[in-house]
């Protein structure tokens, strides 16, 4: 049977771990730049939060720490959420929420920068802000 459980390859809890768990309990907003990714062990593919790779099939995968900069690709569901699929530099793409920002001001092409990869208690998508700022929006007006 295949082992799917990839604990020893796992780095996702470094020398942090007991200040973000720590973090994670009390009140304090936990702010994670960083953002994890896996990468499979037999042919390299990167990926997001899979359970088993793409181009392979297999399912053991390392983690590595992403450098938190990517290109937006496209935009996902309706304005209001301002939710656009990143390629990230590694090779992956994802979905995130893009803040500080009005969500006309952001379009294709653009580079982003992860602000937080995700919520506290590992739910919701990670958030990224425009790495240049955005045109000013009075030529609209």
């Amino acid at each position: 049977m295949l082992q799917t459980d990839t604990r020893e390859h796992d780095t996702e809890f470094g020398e942090g771990h007991e200040a973000a768990a720590t973090a994670a309990t009390t009140d304090a907003p936990a702010v994670r730049r960083e953002l994890l990714f896996q990468r499979c062990l037999w042919c390299g593919t990167p990926a997001y939060r899979r359970s088993y790779c793409r181009s392979c099939g297999s399912m053991t995968f390392k983690r590595e720490r992403s450098e938190g900069s990517g290109v937006v690709v496209r935009r996902n569901g309706q304005t209001p959420h301002n939710t656009w699929f990143v390629a990230m530099d590694e090779g992956f793409t994802l979905l995130c929420q893009v803040s500080g920002t009005a969500p006309v001001a952001v379009a294709v092409g653009l580079r982003v920068s992860v602000v937080r990869s995700v919520a506290p208690l590992g739910q919701g998508l990670p958030v990224v802000e425009l790495t240049h700022p955005a045109p000013s929006l009075e030529r609209w007006r």
